[in-house]
Formats: structure tokens, C-alpha cells, sequence
């Protein structure tokens, strides 16, 4: 069987024009919804296929519109859902910028290929201290909201986009990501929590994205023994159905396909996974309208489609002349086509806009 790459992109498409009504109950999240939709198209050159220069300058003001600052610093809020469209005042403590939302739609603009003139790089600055705690962590909001090593990751990735790690405490990040460290070999979400494969390729892609400090030089994070015990629980996620659990014991899921198959590209023990066995798991989740799911005979949704889709491109399978199955290559840290971070790279730093 193909990738149904056309039905995947319609799928993406038709999502991102309106929230079908099994997603709707996302609102809240919305421009983390917009990520998976236009990241899957990024990943299957489709863009200019399935939008025109209206949808795309459209997407972009609507991004812009939930650039907000307040006395925490700027940064992107989920939507406007409980903002009137009409207001133009300050935003309310319940209408703040969120981390995996800033996260988010800078990737966003960054496929839609914005030039950045817009962003207000030393107010992100001061959002992401806003959401450190004293423990090291990051919650999503400044004055509160979840707080483990998802939000941690966002902050780590949002401070390598601006090229600035200014704005946070490295060391007592690092240090709170140790703490999750589990005797599994994954990570928990939090100290002494359950390893996952979500927050462990969060823990290790923000170990690998963080620069070298004094006190935890970049080569001794992720080396020796506990790499090993690491690199040995992921692997034993792939089940004999050829996807991954994100949880001993746990049955297949498309999503911990990425994010345990990322996380081995990292520690460049990527090899070890069997590309063959995955892929073809990930055949069954299609749907055949478009889109992929969690599992096979599931509904498809954007979430899922994404990250089946990332992991190809990071992970790709051998079968020989079947060109559907050629993706662009993902970096596996920033969670983005090369050819996306190259533009990240070269327009969201404070240097792009001196220069």
C-alpha cells in the first residue's frame, strides 16, 4: 500500500478551514491544532497545493492577532476564545501567552515563511523567566497551568529559536530534568513519575538542545550507562506489531511512534529501530478518507496524522520505487523540516533583524 499522501494533505487542509466537530472541544489549543495541519503539509510539500497566497497571509495575521503582551512578557495565547473580538483592551489573567503555544506558532509562521518584523523577542525573553519555577521547572502560563518537562522542552526549543538562553536558568533546568530521570530509563513528567515516551524525548531533545554551562558540559548529559538503560527502554517500546508504547506495557500508539523513535534518532541509536515493522503500522493507521489515528480501525485527527507523518521523515522505511513514501528530511530536535528550521535559523534570532 501507498501513503496516501493527497487524502493526509486534504485531511490537514479541511482541518485547518474548520475544526471538525470531534476536535472542537480543542479550541483552547487552537494554534497547536494549526502546527499539526500545516506541519503535515510542510512534511508533504504540500502547502502551496493545498492553500493560496490569501490562505497563507490569512493564517499568518490570525497568528499575529494572539501575539500578546502583558506584565508577564510577550508571547502567543491559544486563541482568542475568551477574548470578544471586539475588545482592545489589556488581556485578562485569564487571556495569557502560553509556552506550547509560543512554541507552536513560531513554527507556524516559520513554515508560512513570515519574516518575523512582528515578534518581540526581549518580551519572550521575559515570559519564559515569568513561567520558570523555583524548582527549575516551566509551567504553561505564567501565574500558573501545568508544570513538568513538556513545558520545560517548549521553553528550551522557543530559547534555542531566539538563539538566547538569557531568559531562563539552564543549570536548574538541567538539574530538574535529572530528576525525572526513572529506573525504567525513560523520564516521568515529573520527578519520580512514571517514564514516558512523550516527556523522555522531551527530557532528551532539551538536554541536547541546551548549551554547555560550567556545571553540565552538553557531552556528559547523555553518555554512559544511563544513555544505555535509556536507549534499551525505548527500544523495547516497539512492539510486536511495529509500533510504540509510550508506557511499559501499554499497547501500540501512532503518536509514540515519533516520540520514541525521535528520541532514539537523538541518541543516534536510531538504527536500532525496525524502520520496516514501523512503517507498516503506521500503513494501517490510515484512514481512507486521509488523515492517520492512533491505532488501526481508530478516527483519524491532526494530532496523529502529524507525528505518524514526522516520524517517517525521520526514520524512513526502504520501499524501493514507491515515491510516496520519500519524505523531506524532519529535524528530530525542533520538531521541523530542515528546510523550516533553516528559515527559523536565519529569521527569528535577534541577530536576523540587526543583520
Amino acid at each position: 500500500m501507498s501513503l496516501s499522501r493527497k487524502g493526509h494533505a486534504s485531511h490537514s487542509r479541511r482541518c485547518l478551514i474548520g475544526l471538525p466537530f470531534s476536535q472542537v472541544d480543542i479550541d483552547s489549543s487552537r494554534i497547536a491544532l494549526a502546527f499539526y495541519c500545516l506541519g503535515t503539509l510542510d512534511i508533504l510539500n504540500s502547502i502551496e497545493d493545498q492553500s493560496s497566497e490569501l490562505d497563507r497571509e490569512t493564517w499568518r495575521e490570525w497568528l499575529w492577532e494572539q501575539h500578546i503582551s502583558g506584565v508577564y512578557g510577550t508571547g502567543f495565547r491559544p486563541s482568542p476564545y475568551v477574548t470578544p473580538e471586539d475588545y482592545k483592551g489589556e488581556p485578562s489573567e485569564y487571556d495569557l501567552p502560553h509556552l506550547v503555544m509560543t512554541y507552536t506558532a513560531l513554527l507556524c509562521l516559520a513554515i508560512l515563511r513570515d519574516d518575523f518584523s512582528q515578534l518581540d523577542r526581549p518580551g519572550i525573553l521575559r515570559f519564559l523567566g515569568a513561567c520558570q519555577r523555583e524548582d527549575g521547572s516551566f509551567s504553561a502560563l505564567p501565574n500558573g497551568g501545568e508544570s513538568d518537562l513538556r513545558m520545560l522542552y517548549c521553553a528550551f526549543a522557543i530559547s534555542d529559536f531566539l538563539d538566547d538562553w538569557s531568559g531562563i536558568d539552564v543549570d536548574a533546568a538541567i538539574a530538574y530534568i535529572q530528576r525525572c530521570y526513572s529506573y525504567e530509563g525513560g523520564y516521568g513528567q515529573t520527578p519520580s513519575g512514571e517514564a514516558l515516551g512523550g516527556t523522555s524525548y522531551c527530557a532528551i531533545a532539551s538536554l541536547q538542545l541546551a548549551p554547555d554551562t560550567p556545571s553540565s558540559p552538553r557531552a556528559g548529559r547523555l553518555s554512559g550507562a544511563q544513555r544505555l538503560r535509556t536507549i534499551r527502554w525505548l527500544v523495547q517500546n516497539q512492539t510486536a506489531e511495529g509500533g510504540f508504547c509510550g508506557r511499559t506495557c501499554k499497547l501500540a500508539d501512532a503518536c509514540y511512534c515519533f516520540w520514541c523513535g525521535a528520541a532514539l534518532s537523538i541518541l543516534g541509536a536510531g538504527d536500532l529501530v525496525d524502520k520496516r515493522a514501523l512503517a507498516d503500522f503506521l500503513e494501517k493507521c490510515q484512514f481512507k478518507y486521509g488523515g492517520l489515528s492512533k491505532a488501526p480501525g481508530e478516527r483519524p485527527d491532526p494530532y496523529h496524522t502529524y507525528l505518524s507523518l514526522a516520524i517517517l521523515a525521520i526514520l524512513p522505511s526502504d520501499h524501493g520505487d514507491d515515491e510516496s513514501w520519500k519524505l523531506p528530511r524532519l529535524n528530530a530536535l525542533w520538531n521541523a523540516t530542515e528546510e523550516t528550521a533553516a528559515w527559523a535559523r536565519e529569521h527569528i534570532p535577534a541577530k536576523a533583524r540587526a543583520s
